[in-house]
């Protein structure tokens, strides 16, 4: 797109643009796949889940009408969003729910506009999610994490040619649906061992005096759900409301 006016950029984001051939479709699939499951690679990328996740929180926060005060993202991949507002209640309850079931939400909406044909939509509105998160950073690794990632997210929509801002959007949509199943694992793991005491699970059972175990088990089926779903698109028929 360098080079084009302002005009011409704006009808390619709100247009539509053709499906690429369906082995990029599986092939995402395969390399997503080996960003998630092996241990050493997983303690790099699982940075960009923490950023789904905190960002999920953050959002939330903001539309439930809390404070946001900020957010952290750590080298470990663990995250940390600052809220106040009402210390419980639905807005509190949201927003404690938000974290775990973000990324895999996140993938489903990708995965819709992928299915209609939206795929520059889909970079540009990621790009613009990035930039809104940015704001509310407060720590350097932080804001190296998502600049970072917005910076991925804007070559390859600005200067990619269109088979590879389909293969990166198919990559990354695929991303966040399966690697949104792997910390509800991994919370309900260090749960077991006696770890992770102040969860999310942990945080709403306190709240809503459900038990956390049946928190990990939403969160685990919103990510299952997303992802059966968000993949039949991907490698299936346009939905209804494409």
């Amino acid at each position: 797109m360098d080079g084009h006016s302002i005009a011409e950029v704006w009808d390619r984001v709100l247009g539509t643009q053709p499906a690429p051939p369906q082995w990029i479709a599986l092939g995402s699939a395969g390399l997503a796949l080996l960003a998630v499951l092996p241990q050493p690679v997983w303690r790099i990328t699982r940075n960009v889940v923490t950023i789904a996740h905190e960002g999920g929180h953050g959002l939330t926060a903001l539309l439930t009408g809390r404070r946001l005060s900020g957010i952290r993202l750590h080298s470990d991949t663990s995250g940390l969003t600052v809220s106040s507002g009402k210390p419980t209640g639905p807005g509190m309850i949201l927003t404690a729910a938000a974290g775990y079931t973000a990324p895999s939400l996140l993938g489903l909406g990708g995965a819709a506009l992928l299915a209609a044909g939206h795929t520059t939509a889909l970079l540009w509105i990621s790009i613009a999610l990035l930039a809104g998160l940015l704001i509310m950073i407060r720590n350097a690794f932080g804001l190296l994490s998502v600049v970072a990632t917005g910076a991925a997210f804007f070559l390859v929509s600005w200067y990619g040619s269109s088979e590879l801002q389909g293969a990166f959007a198919y990559l990354g949509v695929w991303f966040l649906l399966l690697g949104g199943v792997r910390p509800v694992a991994e919370l309900q793991r260090k749960r077991g061992h006696g770890g992770a005491r102040d969860s999310d699970a942990d945080q709403l059972a306190r709240l809503t005096g459900v038990a956390a175990l049946v928190w990990v088990t939403v969160f685990l089926v919103v990510a299952l759900a997303c992802l059966g779903l968000g993949g039949s698109w991907l490698v299936g028929p346009v939905p209804p409301f494409g």
